[in-house]
């Protein structure tokens, strides 16, 4: 793990930890900064809770973001050293962007986290991209999504992923997530159709710095759900495996 202080908020990484224990423990976790800095004081105070050690980088030229060059030296660094299985970026700044293509051409993960002002060119170039202001208010928004579930076509459609996305958003609509759900069910689908919702996370991860976080969603099932275009099926013997299949299209009655 390596964190760009200059570019992202310390009151995000409890979130970040929370997400990344689901892929496996961060054995080596560095934050890089001029800690004489009285805007890196956030910082400072978490580091210890965290075990994260600080690298010191002094602002050697006004203007001039020496902290970005320390890191890409140690992420090469660790790169020829270290055997890793993933490597984690916590940055908002897209300078980062080579040195991510350059970990992923060695077979590596790069799970990127940054806050909303992040560019695309970085968002993109991660296996897989979080927004760090979607983490904080996950848990607390799941339960009021329950609270506001609503009813069409015999389907349950969640509304709570407006507060993430803007009042006029409506996940039914987002065309582009629509078909990069349905690629994902047609590449994982049998003979029937039918694709576990796991085959399915697995695939758009790897193809796509996609997460279902940066919609609200801790879950890739609860999204599909959202989305209102897939049949759901809960299989197995003990019907705890969620198949997901592309909703044939209805005739329209005239």
């Amino acid at each position: 793990m390596f964190i760009d202080c200059d570019n992202v908020s310390s009151k995000y990484i409890e979130g970040i930890f929370d997400d990344l224990s689901q892929y496996g423990t961060v054995n080596i976790r560095r934050a890089y900064g001029d800690w004489k800095d009285r805007k890196l004081q956030g910082w400072e105070n978490v580091l210890q809770d965290y075990n994260i050690k600080p690298i010191q980088q002094f602002a050697y030229t006004k203007g001039k973001n020496a902290t970005d060059i320390a890191m890409i030296i140690d992420i090469m660094d660790i790169l020829y050293t270290k055997e890793l299985e993933a490597i984690v970026l916590i940055t908002s700044d897209s300078d980062f962007t080579p040195i991510v293509t350059r970990i992923l051409s060695d077979g590596l993960t790069v799970y990127g986290y940054g806050e909303a002002k992040t560019p695309m060119a970085f968002v993109n170039a991660c296996g897989q991209f979080i927004y760090v202001e979607k983490l904080s208010p996950i848990e607390e928004e799941e339960e009021v999504a329950q609270d506001v579930l609503v009813k069409k076509n015999n389907s349950a459609v969640t509304e709570a992923v407006t507060k993430y996305l803007g009042n006029n958003y409506d996940i039914r609509k987002d065309f582009k997530l629509i078909n990069l759900l349905k690629q994902g069910v047609e590449r994982t689908a049998d003979e029937q159709g039918w694709a576990d919702v796991k085959d399915i996370s697995k695939y758009i991860r790897k193809n796509s710095s996609f997460s279902q976080v940066n919609y609200g969603f801790k879950k890739m099932g609860e999204l599909i759900k959202a989305v209102d275009k897939f049949d759901i099926e809960y299989m197995g013997d003990r019907k705890t495996q969620l198949m997901i299949k592309i909703r044939e299209k209805t005739k329209t009655r005239r």
